[in-house]
């Protein structure tokens, strides 16, 4: 059964021919622009020519009901430096999730650089690392002919999805053919969820910022690791969070929540939507994407603050209260939310102030729980553990590690002397050649020298040493065997360790 955020019945599959389950099906027939509500938009072409139409910085038709007017602009300085921040964070994720998880966060509040935002977003997402175990899966999943019940349904929704967008303004454009691919091949990846509607918008949006196969390994990770069973067929992961939603508006605004219980206004009927599809359908644009932002790199509780300043602010006050006598008028006091309040620095602001935890979720979502099992039994697709942000994720999916090469600790250029030698320094063959000195290292005692090899060695010394010998290597032996021989033995190992690992190195 399609799962509605309309609460739609099941639909009947396709009459046989009507589908293949690829791209192609989406292409318009010859009189498909005498019939289609959309043709009046114009073509691809047309839009992308902007020959009479002029498209905002987001891709909205300006004058649409997607556009945005006057925005706050960043200067372009300061645009400049948070992509050369940003571009520093990305080639070096690891280290910065691993040290500097606060720094992250303090700039996905700050708003991430359009120009880096998808790639962001699968970083952060832990989707590229998704992607990087699954190689060539979407591929094989795109070629596949999908399920024939899901295919139709999918289908009819392409168009409702951002119509005044230039990406899916025109029917069989570049954009509906993406979000089919992708909608389509998570029916395939995960078959016993299947396709809800509410999935739609999350996937256009991420096809704004990303190629499909990014945007659909982006889409499995908000299903299973941010909003785990959101999409299923009960739909009851919703349901909890719409409970925990209003308990913990009491403790946010008293006022607010006594009007909704008084009203007997069930959550579902103002948080469906905002939750299920991230409020992209609910804020401003700009809004909207400063939300992922945080979103991606906090998870779901930023979804409850957001959730949780609106209704403050739409009925967080007697003054508010008294324009809403009756359920419809609240209804429609949350669905026209006043422009200040979805204005972006002012939603932000009060996101990021708003003090409520991800320890306070789970411990309300454990209350939920056992109030749902005491009154309804067990959950029917009982979903994983959600993992609340980008930290949680790497932890719990870590990226493939490159495989362990030979490190030196002491790098010399190729043409470098040895340090302490004054002439020619030894090639590797040569000091490998050289017997080694038995000493204290090798476990065994050290012997005085017989009275010739003392002779030996003190002519030795007494001689010029060879020019392609280092003179510290061959000191004379202490007849004691003490420290100046020990320490010209271990300095003999330190130049061969060296320039070993040097040759390994190079």
């Amino acid at each position: 059964m399609a799962k509605s955020l309309e609460e739609n019945g099941p639909r009947a599959p396709a009459a046989e021919g009507s589908l293949s389950g690829t791209r192609e099906s989406l292409a318009p027939g010859p009189d498909a622009a005498a019939t289609d509500e959309l043709s009046s938009l114009g073509s691809d072409s047309e839009t992308n020519g902007f020959a009479e139409r002029r498209i905002d910085k987001f891709g909205f038709i300006v004058g649409s009901q997607g556009a945005e007017g006057a925005l706050e602009e960043v200067p372009l300085e300061v645009l400049r430096q948070r992509e050369s921040k940003w571009l520093d964070m990305l080639n070096n994720w690891d280290k910065w999730m691993a040290k500097k998880h606060k720094k992250i966060r303090l700039r996905c509040q700050k708003g991430i650089p359009p120009s880096l935002r998808g790639r962001a977003w699968q970083y952060l997402s832990g989707g590229k690392v998704k992607l990087q175990q699954n190689p060539g899966k979407f591929d094989e999943l795109d070629m596949s002919p999908g399920d024939p019940k899901w295919l139709d349904v999918i289908e009819r929704d392409l168009h409702r999805q951002f119509p005044f967008h230039e990406m899916f303004v025109s029917r069989g454009g570049h954009g509906q053919q993406d979000l089919f691919r992708v909608l389509k091949a998570y029916t395939l990846y995960r078959p016993e969820e299947g396709y809800c509607q509410a999935q739609a918008p999350i996937a256009a949006v991420l096809l704004m910022h990303m190629p499909a196969e990014q945007a659909f390994w982006c889409l499995v990770q908000i299903c299973e690791k941010y909003l785990p069973g959101y999409y299923s067929e009960k739909l009851e992961a919703i349901q909890l969070d719409g409970e925990i939603l209003f308990s913990l508006l009491q403790k946010v605004s008293p006022v607010a929540h006594k009007h909704l219980s008084q009203q007997k206004i069930d959550p579902l009927l103002y948080m469906t939507e905002w939750f299920m599809c991230a409020f992209s359908r609910t804020l401003p644009w700009s809004s909207v994407l400063r939300v992922w932002d945080m979103f991606f790199c906090e998870g779901v509780k930023i979804i409850f603050r957001v959730g949780l300043v609106l209704l403050k602010h739409a009925l967080g006050s007697p003054e508010k209260v008294k324009g809403c006598q009756g359920q419809y008028e609240t209804i429609e006091r949350l669905r026209s939310l006043s422009p200040k309040v979805t204005q972006e620095a002012f939603l932000v602001q009060e996101v990021v102030e708003l003090p409520v935890t991800e320890r306070q979720i789970e411990r309300e979502h454990l209350i939920q729980l056992r109030r749902w099992q005491e009154t309804r039994g067990e959950l029917q697709c009982p979903s994983p553990p959600r993992l609340h942000g980008a930290k949680a994720i790497l932890e719990a999916e870590p990226g493939p590690r490159p495989s362990l090469q030979p490190s030196p600790s002491i790098r010399l250029p190729p043409d470098a002397p040895l340090s302490g030698s004054k002439g020619k320094s030894k090639t590797s063959k040569q000091v490998q050649k050289e017997p080694r000195k038995p000493g204290k290292e090798s476990g065994q005692q050290d012997r005085p020298p017989a009275p010739s090899q003392a002779k030996a060695a003190a002519a030795a010394g007494d001689a010029s040493p060879p020019q392609d010998v280092p003179p510290k290597d061959l000191a004379p032996q202490d007849p004691q065997g003490s420290a100046p021989q020990d320490s010209a033995h271990h300095r003999s190992r330190e130049s061969l360790t060296s320039q070993e690992s040097e040759d390994t190195y190079l």
